[in-house]
């Protein structure tokens, strides 16, 4: 499980910047819904890294305490 969010994390963060990279290379005027997928990757991003937390902070809490 430990292993398995960690993983997920390392997927989520490619696919972040796969988007990136082709709002990007489909070019850098500004656009409204260019930002928007972009926020959008990095709130996946940041989703996945609580769910880290907390599982890590889960298995932490059960094996110390």
């Amino acid at each position: 499980m430990l292993i398995g969010v960690l993983l997920l994390m390392l997927i989520v963060e490619l696919l972040n910047s796969a988007i990136e990279a082709a709002v990007d290379r489909h070019g850098e005027e500004q656009h409204e819904l260019s930002g928007r997928a972009k926020d959008l990757g990095s709130a996946a991003v940041f989703v996945v890294l609580v769910l880290v937390g907390v599982v890590w902070g889960a298995v932490a809490w059960q094996r110390f305490l």
